[in-house]
């Protein structure tokens, strides 16, 4: 009628079967962090692909174990890490010449299946009666760091940085499954498939993650259309080592990862040294007779790794997206000094194995979470040549650098008559510096984001 307003027209709802819903990967994955529509299955896929990598490098290493020690000796595992710091002095230039001429999708495929072809060579070797085993254990140094780092810089190359910091927690969670069931598996398929049938095993699950890289382009809309669009270019020429040095934040991070490592292995160190002298005061004691020492040593660090693996898996799971979402990635970075200084510091105090054995668990399983995740988020805002060539440096030489100054230190150490509460003392001093450096390093990401 005239005059009257209208009926409000209520909006038309599509039916079911036009609406789209979120698909099954998001809502699950949504559990653990902020997952964006169509997201889910590329951060599945990523996940899955470093799972198998951490898969493969576990069965390896228990591998490298049985060989280094039956073929070799400990003092050989003591002289690796410099052998292997030198070696990747040659094998990082010859990546980066390598990266420059190719595009990224041949880059990651090239150098999987390269490594892959090895350990047929090696198992050939081992059936054949050669002795392998040092060149083995130099040789999974070496792909540990380089293939791991190459993952994580194609991650950070697919996502754009509001991705990465919503998206690598999850892809985190694979890495620390990969780690802790690679341990077990390890130890299951040993007596099935021998020490160098294992090795084939490990090159097969290599050559399954070339497929799953060749799977991520099928799904376009879960990653950044810049990450897409920037497979079929290759990288700049300039190399690695000149990369960081004409960057203060990659310097910045090649210290981080240099001390990082110090403290760590320094810290490893001094839990060994205390858990062999807890078994020899069981021993000179009567509770435990010398034919038990290995098997209190082994107890001690088979329910050591157990809590580490729980710790960093629950970090990984629940809390490392939401430290993320709260404090950044910038305020992430200083979880870990922080508690490396705390738990040094009450150690100085109490040099008791338990406290070490607390310290260790907490400092340890924060690395493999936390540290680990906003180490590789650290990348999200640089170029993709310090993505792929920078960060391959910093994750292999300047970590290997930094067992090789933990060597040092324990050699002088031992030369003055160390106790636990000096390396202690040491370890707490070296975490203030770590924290110098993360600040450093907070102040230029926080400029390189604002620009990015």
């Amino acid at each position: 009628m005239p005059g009257e307003l209208p009926a409000t027209i209520e909006p038309a709802v599509p039916p079911a079967s036009i609406r789209r819903e979120r698909p099954l990967t998001d809502r699950f994955l949504s559990l653990f962090a902020e997952v964006q529509n169509g997201e889910g299955i590329g951060a599945l896929l990523l996940g899955g692909y470093v799972f198998l990598l951490l898969e493969a490098y576990y069965i390896l290493k228990t591998v490298r174990e049985a060989l280094i020690l039956s073929e070799g000796s400990a003092e050989i595992k003591a002289y690796s890490s410099a052998v292997q710091a030198a070696l990747l002095l040659l094998i990082i230039p010859a990546y980066g010449r390598f990266a420059s001429r190719v595009n990224r999708d041949r880059l990651v495929t090239s150098v999987t299946i390269f490594f892959a072809s090895h350990l047929g060579i090696f198992y050939l070797l081992g059936r054949a009666g050669f002795h392998v085993g040092v060149l083995f254990f130099l040789w999974v140094g070496i792909f540990n760091v380089l293939v791991i780092a190459q993952f994580w810089a194609l991650a950070n190359d697919l996502y754009n940085a509001d991705q990465g910091k919503r998206l690598l927690p999850i892809v985190g969670i694979g890495s620390s499954l990969g780690a802790w069931l690679g341990a077990i598996h390890a130890a299951q398929l040993l007596p099935v498939f021998g020490t160098f049938g294992l090795m084939l095993v490990a090159a097969g699950l290599l050559l399954i993650c070339v497929v799953v890289h060749r799977l991520l382009s099928r799904f376009p809309r879960a990653f950044s259309k810049s990450g897409h669009a920037a497979a079929e270019q290759p990288l700049g020429r300039e190399g690695a080592f000149r990369l960081i040095l004409n960057s203060r934040y990659l310097s910045g991070i090649a210290a981080l990862m240099l001390i990082a490592n110090l403290v760590n292995t320094t810290g490893e160190f001094l839990l060994s040294k205390l858990v062999v002298e807890n078994a020899n005061r069981l021993i000179a004691s009567g509770a435990a007779s010398m034919e038990q020492k290995a098997a209190i040593i082994g107890s001690f660090y088979g329910n050591f790794f157990g809590w580490v693996n729980l710790v960093g898996m629950l970090l990984q799971l629940f809390f490392v997206s939401r430290i993320f979402k709260y404090i950044g990635v910038r305020g992430a970075l200083f979880i870990l000094p922080v508690i490396a200084f705390g738990s040094y510091g009450l150690v100085a105090v109490l040099p008791l194995l338990g406290l070490v054995r607390i310290a260790k668990v907490m400092e340890n399983g924060t690395d493999y979470s936390i540290q680990n995740t906003t180490r590789q988020a650290l990348f999200l805002p640089t170029s993709r040549e310090a993505k792929y060539k920078a960060k391959a440096a910093i994750d292999s030489f300047f970590w290997r650098a930094g067992d090789v100054l933990s060597a040092t230190l324990v050699f002088i150490g031992v030369r003055f008559g160390f106790a636990v509460r000096s390396y202690a003392a040491v370890n707490m001093c070296l975490a203030l510096i770590w924290i110098a450096i993360v600040m450093v390093i907070a102040r230029e990401h926080k400029k390189l984001s604002a620009t990015a």
